[in-house]
């Protein structure tokens, strides 16, 4: 193969100074009977890393068809050349995406030093888990892919979908995620691992079963597997596409959304300083002029204080299923600003988007006003309402989410009871 490539690198540099093609096919011709796609790509890749010029070797497409006899041999080339062509591209999404990583301040330093630190952890748990000791501590370090994946889920993968149309990450990498944060989250439990406060035995009974215990290990190793495969994903698929994209002022955007996030791995985000100072002000004009209310009147400053010290997490999304409003302040349910203007069903995953439209249409339809939802979230009782807004004459405006801590209440019946 190597002879091969050589002779072709020896032609292509022929018909690439101009000379003429019937010679150089006929004696192209004596030398070869064929060629494999491979073989060309390979003398592309090497003229290209000699220092040809990408934009000669791209000329040199519609020449190889013309050099080459007969359909099949001629779909040969067309695939070695989209194969450079694919390469080029993703070198260079490369080489941007590791400039800004080597930016210490940027958001991708930030994800890819907590991706850095989840292969380390995952390597514990595969060491672990071969030699049959996997504890509870270990095992529980691994709660923080939650927040790293949940910082995907919100700022990259809508984003990513919305603005520029690449669908892939959202509808493949994030469904992917939350299956392995689920599976990581069984197997937990069948550790009787209680969120890191509480561990109510050292080791199940049924790990004390030799074929569970085996069971229970392959599985630990499958969703590590999976978790490290996401990690490559990340690094060669979903941050050159960002990296492709964003532009700086989105990317601005991300690092001060990310703030609401805790941090996780034992990953710090460092201090954007031109970011910072470039932070755009999202407050509202303020003027002396009311809100005229039929229950009264306010000023925006006034309505806008009232609505951020309702105990609520607040979400309204107009008729056309556009985000319009979060209220501001700490939330379980993280609300980035880059969300606001965007399509509703973007922020969810996969296995939720469906749910949500099927909401939203019966709210838009009349035959639904309410939908209220309990679940567990971060160790807490939630309550999430989702009720229909209308006017006066029953007309759909939209949707309000209402997110409520309900621990409050918990704590509340529970202690009524020891009086």
């Amino acid at each position: 193969m190597g002879n091969q490539v050589e002779s072709l690198k020896k032609y292509l540099r022929r018909l690439g100074a101009g000379e003429d093609l019937e010679k150089v096919r006929k004696d192209f011709a004596v030398e070869f009977q064929d060629v494999d796609a491979t073989v060309i790509m390979k003398a592309e890749q090497e003229m290209l890393a000699e220092g040809t010029p990408l934009s000669e070797v791209q000329k040199l497409c519609d020449i190889h068809a013309a050099l080459f006899h007969g359909a099949t041999r001629e779909e040969k080339i067309a695939n070695a050349e989209r194969e450079v062509n694919a390469a080029m591209i993703r070198e260079e999404r490369t080489t941007k995406t590791q400039k800004l990583i080597e930016q210490k301040v940027h958001p991708l330093y930030t994800f890819t030093k907590e991706n850095e630190a989840l292969a380390g952890l995952l390597d514990q748990i595969k060491t672990a888990a071969c030699a049959g000791d996997v504890t509870q501590d270990l095992l529980g370090s691994l709660r923080d892919i939650s927040i790293h994946y949940a910082k995907k889920g919100d700022l990259l993968y809508p984003h990513l979908n919305v603005q520029y149309g690449i669908s892939g990450p959202s509808n493949v990498m994030w469904t992917v995620d939350d299956e392995i944060r689920d599976e990581l989250s069984d197997i937990a439990k069948q550790l009787n691992y209680v969120d890191g406060d509480e561990i109510r035995d050292e080791i199940s009974a049924l790990l004390k079963d030799k074929q569970y215990d085996k069971k229970w290990y392959e599985r630990l190793l499958a969703v590590v597997q999976r978790a490290e495969e996401m990690i490559y994903k990340e690094a060669n698929i979903l941050f050159p596409n960002c990296a492709a994209n964003f532009t700086e002022e989105e990317w601005i955007g991300i690092y001060h959304d990310q703030k609401d996030y805790a941090d996780c791995l034992g990953v710090k985000a460092e201090i954007w300083e031109d970011a910072e100072s470039n932070k755009k002000i999202s407050e509202a004009s303020f003027s002396d002029s009311e809100i005229i209310m039929p229950g009264g009147h306010l000023t925006v400053e006034q309505l806008t204080a009232l609505l951020n010290t309702i105990p609520l997490e607040i979400t309204f999304v107009d008729v056309h299923n556009i985000n319009r409003f979060f209220n501001e302040g700490s939330k379980d349910f993280k609300r980035p600003a880059m969300a606001i203007d965007r399509e509703v069903f973007s922020c969810h995953p996969p296995k939720v988007e469906t749910k949500v439209r099927r909401i939203i249409e019966e709210f838009r339809a009349g035959t639904l006003d309410e939908v209220p939802i309990w679940m567990e979230k971060n160790g807490k009782c939630m309550l999430v309402r989702y009720i229909a807004v209308r006017d006066t004459q029953n007309n759909y405006l939209g949707t309000l989410e209402l997110v409520q801590d309900m621990d409050f209440a918990k704590e509340h019946f529970s202690s009524k009871k020891k009086e």
